[in-house]
């Protein structure tokens, strides 16, 4: 499904943050939203996850705009796996996994069989479906994205977002959930702050600074050693290398000068 977000403003307690911001995310593809800190990252995600009403512009989801659909109907389309997302930690994984399920059920609605092949196909796809009677709270942090993207999938969306879903994650687990990502085919736009791990594991990059788009394209077009310098004040370049993977490598004196 086509993510298409078309000149979107915000302004929180008067305040703006984004400045008619518009990118597209294609069926399938794995688009990474960068930049610095404040750039409006994350209130640009809580405006396609229908979390921040824009000011002005719209958001559009095979078509439709998210902000005229109901919140079921939304809820339905779009999974956020987000930072510190509340999740009572005495579930077990399972439990929480089910919760994806909430927009598809009626308030009276029980769990059928259909329900419980859907979790475990999700539980089994992140690789968790050995911890399903495991309680979620003692669960190491790479384990509980795994689960928080397993309860994504069960909401069978056509649209998924990303809120730095690598936090506090060791390298190992950063790389894994993120191949993870790449396997499941649903049409993904994430925030992420490793500009190394953005540019070996996505499609293509939105760069944001100030809340304005300053760059967007293939990850060798939008992470351009101006763009490194001017955006995020480092010398750098972005290379291809022989293996095919994209790395950024920092020059031996990482900090752009100031002009």
């Amino acid at each position: 499904m086509k993510l298409e977000v078309c000149n979107v403003s915000v302004a929180i307690g008067g305040t703006p943050i984004l400045h008619d911001v518009s990118l597209d995310v294609a069926p399938g593809e794995f688009v990474g939203l960068i930049g610095p800190n404040g750039s409006g990252k994350s209130t640009l995600l809580r405006t396609i996850y229908r979390s921040v009403r824009p000011s002005g512009g719209t958001v559009l989801l095979g078509g439709a705009d998210v902000w005229s659909l109901s919140a079921r109907t939304a809820a339905r389309r779009t999974a956020a796996v987000l930072q510190n997302s509340p999740t009572p930690p005495g579930l077990t994984v399972h439990e929480v996994a089910a919760l994806g399920r909430t927009p598809h059920k009626g308030m009276f609605d029980r769990e059928t069989a259909a329900d419980r092949e859907i979790v475990v196909d999700s539980l089994e796809r992140t690789g968790m479906l050995g911890y399903a009677e495991r309680i979620y709270g003692s669960l190491s942090g790479g384990e509980r994205q795994r689960v928080l993207l397993a309860r994504a999938l069960v909401q069978e969306p056509e649209l998924l977002v990303l809120d730095e879903p690598t936090n506090h994650l060791d390298i190992r687990a950063r790389f894994e959930l993120l191949e993870l990502v790449h396997t499941v085919g649903v049409t993904t736009l994430a925030v992420l702050h490793d500009l190394d791990l953005a540019a070996r594991s996505c499609d293509r990059l939105t760069v944001l600074d100030s809340g304005r788009v300053v760059a967007t394209g293939p990850v060798l077009d939008a992470l351009t050693p101006e763009v490194l310098s001017d955006v995020f004040g480092v010398t750098a370049v972005t290379e291809r290398h022989q293996d095919g993977i994209v790395r950024v490598t920092y020059g031996a004196r990482p900090l752009a000068r100031a002009s």
